[in-house]
C-alpha cells in the first residue's frame, strides 16, 4: 500500500510539473513566427525563436522535473496506472491558463475539463488492476513492432490533416493527437530503459531505446509547440491528455502483458466512458471556435 501511494504521489506531482510547462510553452508560442504550413524554412525560424524564448526555457525546466518524477513512477508502478494519472495535469493547466494565457477559462470549459478528467479516472479504476508485472516483463516484439508502425502512420496522418487546416481549434486538436501518440510511445520506451538501467546500467549507451527516446522527445517538443501555436490550449492539451493515457493502456496490455478487468458490466461502462471522453475533447475544441482567432499564434 505505501508503494501504491508513492506511485500516485509521484504521478500527480509529475502532472503538475507538466501542466506548468504547458502553460509556459503555450504563452511562448504566441511570440514565435507562424509555422503552421510546416514549410522547412518557416519551421526553422520557429525553432530558432522558440529555443531562445525565456518562457519556453522555463517550460523545459518544468519538463525535466516532471520527467524525473514520471520515470520514478513508471519504475515503481504499472504503465497503465501511471500514464492515466497524468491526466490530472489537464485540470492544473486549465487553472494555470488564466495566469499565462490571453483568455479566461469559461464555465463550459471547466465543466468539460472536469468531466474529461473524471471519465479518465473512472476508466483507470475499472480497467487497470494497478499491479505492475512482478518480474519486469520485457516487451513482446511483434506487437511492439506493429504498434510502432501503426502509431507512426496515425501520427503522420494527423500532422498532414492539421497542416491542411492551417490554424484553429481543429488543427490544434489534430496536432495534439499526434503529440499524444509520441508521448505514449516515449513512456513505453522509458519503462524499458528503466529495466535496462536496473539490470545493466552501461548497456543504456548501446541500447536503441535510448536514442529512439531522444528522437521522439525532440519530435514531441516541436509538434507540441506547433499545436500550441495553432490554437488555444483547451483544444490541443485535452487531445494530447486523452490520447496519451489511452494508448499507454493499450501498450501496457498488448506489449507488456499488463491486465485490465473484464466482464460485461465493466465492458459497457468502459465503452460509455470512452464516449464521454471523446465528447469532452470535441466540446473543448469547439468551445474555442470563436475565441481561437484571438489566442496566441
Amino acid at each position: 500500500m505505501p508503494n501504491e501511494w508513492l506511485v500516485v504521489t509521484l504521478s500527480v506531482a509529475a502532472a503538475f510539473a507538466f501542466a506548468l510547462s504547458s502553460s509556459l510553452k503555450h504563452a511562448s508560442a504566441g511570440h514565435a513566427p507562424d509555422a503552421q504550413s510546416l514549410h522547412p524554412g518557416k519551421v526553422a525560424g520557429f525553432i530558432r525563436a522558440t529555443l531562445s524564448h525565456p518562457l519556453w526555457l522555463g517550460g523545459i525546466g518544468c519538463d525535466l522535473v516532471g520527467l524525473v518524477l514520471q520515470i520514478l513512477a513508471l519504475h515503481l508502478g504499472a504503465l497503465a496506472v501511471v500514464q492515466p494519472l497524468l491526466i490530472s495535469g489537464l485540470l492544473f493547466a486549465l487553472m494555470l491558463r488564466q495566469h499565462y494565457g490571453q483568455q479566461h477559462i469559461t464555465a463550459a470549459q471547466i465543466t468539460w475539463g472536469v468531466l474529461l478528467t473524471a471519465a479518465l479516472a473512472g476508466f483507470l479504476l475499472l480497467a487497470a488492476t494497478g499491479k505492475p508485472a512482478a518480474s519486469h516483463e520485457t516487451a513482446d516484439r511483434l506487437p511492439a513492432v506493429l504498434a510502432g508502425l501503426g502509431g507512426a502512420v496515425l501520427a503522420v496522418v494527423c500532422i498532414e490533416l492539421a497542416r491542411r487546416q492551417r490554424a484553429g481549434g481543429r488543427s490544434a486538436a489534430l496536432l495534439g493527437v499526434a503529440v499524444g501518440i509520441i508521448y505514449a510511445a516515449t513512456a513505453a520506451l522509458l519503462k524499458a530503459l528503466t529495466d535496462i538501467a536496473v539490470d545493466a546500467p552501461l548497456h543504456l549507451l548501446i541500447s536503441w531505446q535510448l536514442y529512439t527516446v531522444i528522437a521522439l522527445g525532440a519530435a514531441g517538443l516541436l509538434l507540441n509547440q506547433l499545436a500550441f501555436q495553432a490554437g488555444p490550449i483547451t483544444a490541443s492539451l485535452p487531445a494530447t491528455a486523452t490520447t496519451d493515457p489511452l494508448l499507454s493502456i493499450a501498450i501496457g496490455v498488448l506489449i507488456y502483458d499488463e491486465h485490465i478487468r473484464r466482464g460485461p458490466v465493466a465492458g459497457v461502462t468502459l465503452a460509455a466512458l470512452l464516449l464521454l471522453m471523446g465528447a469532452a475533447v470535441i466540446q473543448l475544441a469547439r468551445s474555442e471556435a470563436v475565441g481561437d482567432q484571438m489566442s496566441p499564434r
